[in-house]
């Protein structure tokens, strides 16, 4: 069709239309983190750590509500600053208010919303956050001490924020104080944030080992989300992986008191052997479990992950009779072949193969990875 001058207004007018449709039809969809459960145990999504308006954020408190859900979680905390009110100018101080507001909407969305505060002082022993508060309003106190107590008492799970933040460790490493010490020694202090955000604190993840804390990895979120992750391309906040016996707010502090959590941040895990194990396990199936192989003859084994997590894998130990790939991705949600050649001797017959990995992103220690094994019977075929 030919476009005369005569035309050209009703192509401006189909250009808007379907530039307001396109609008329109912008979904407000969940998508799903996928990550199995652990055996007893359902393993659900959280941030422990979010502020809105009614401190220093730039989001009303509902609002948070929604990207928890469009981004799969489970359950958030608001945990507005009591002593920082910087827009009090604008909104009276009301520290249980975000918590009201946003606790409706995650209803609705079935997102548990916990009532929290962070508790806002210098180093030490610097910023603490209590959730599961009855009242927030009691923690609005002049000694750090009185705060922290009064939220013991209301039975609230407590915990130390982003320990090498450099606005109080200007050389970004986390710091023990003996205030932390005695934190601990009175049941005061219960877990550390591992990951805060983008940073790992490998020293706040040789604490919780050695103390017996729980892990943390939380957003600490200020901004709408979207403006700090970008989520339409893949990126994600980071999550504290809850790992309890049912999707409910008393599960969810038991299993946090319990010490039975992970950190998952920028497509790494981190956390206690005996649940990312199981984690890493249950992400993976080998769809070729059985093969066999004659003199000097390559194989491929299947390997789907059916996790978001693109596990990086490299060869822990050579493999007796056969060569196999050193280095391995396998990607989220994707099928990876693993090259597997046998030399030319090896004795006829059928065994059990393991091929042993460290899992680069899987962290049980402090920059350690997690040993797993690829288990593949092998049916060695022909003379040698």
């Amino acid at each position: 069709m030919k476009l005369t001058k005569h035309a050209t207004p009703w192509l401006g007018l189909t250009l808007v239309v379907v530039s307001a449709v396109s609008l329109e039809a912008h979904p407000r969809a969940r998508t799903p983190v996928r990550l199995p459960d652990v055996p007893g145990y359902l393993t659900l999504k959280c941030d422990f750590h979010i502020h809105t308006v009614f401190s220093d954020g730039s989001v009303w408190p509902d609002i948070r509500s929604e990207e928890a859900w469009r981004e799969g979680l489970d359950a958030i905390a608001i945990t507005d600053h009591i002593e920082y009110q910087p827009h009090k100018a604008d909104l009276p101080t009301q520290h249980n208010r975000s918590h009201e507001i946003a606790k409706p909407r995650g209803d609705e969305l079935r997102v548990t919303v916990i009532r929290g505060s962070e508790i806002t002082r210098q180093m030490p022993p610097g910023h603490l956050n209590a959730i599961f508060l009855e009242d927030a309003t009691r923690l609005d106190t002049t000694e750090w001490r009185d705060a922290v107590g009064e939220a013991h008492r209301q039975g609230a799970f407590i915990f130390w924020n982003h320990p090498g933040w450099r606005g109080q460790q200007p050389n970004g490493v986390a710091k023990w104080y003996e205030e932390h010490t005695d934190l601990v020694t009175r049941g005061w202090l219960h877990g550390i944030e591992v990951v805060n955000g983008r940073e790992y604190y490998p020293e706040a993840h040789a604490w919780c080992l050695e103390k017996n804390l729980t892990m943390l990895s939380n957003s600490d979120v200020h901004n709408p989300l979207n403006l700090d992750y970008d989520v339409p391309a893949g990126d994600h906040r980071p999550l504290t992986l809850v790992f309890a016996r049912e999707n409910t707010p008393g599960a969810i502090r038991e299993a946090l008191f319990d010490r039975r959590t992970a950190v998952y941040s920028d497509h790494r895990l981190v956390g206690r052997e005996v649940f990312l194990r199981p984690l890493f396990e249950r992400s993976i199936q080998l769809r070729n479990p059985e093969v066999s192989l004659r003199p000097k003859q390559r194989v491929y084994l299947q390997l789907h992950n059916d996790s978001d997590v693109p596990f990086e894998l490299e060869l822990a130990d050579d493999v007796p009779d056969l060569s196999v790939t050193r280095d391995l991705t396998l990607h989220a949600g994707k099928t990876t072949l693993l090259s597997l050649q046998r030399g030319a001797g090896g004795d006829p017959g059928e065994r059990e193969v393991a091929i042993t990995y460290r899992v680069k992103n899987v962290l049980v220690g402090p920059y350690e990875a997690l040993k797993a094994a690829v288990r593949v019977k092998v049916r060695f075929v022909g003379a040698p």
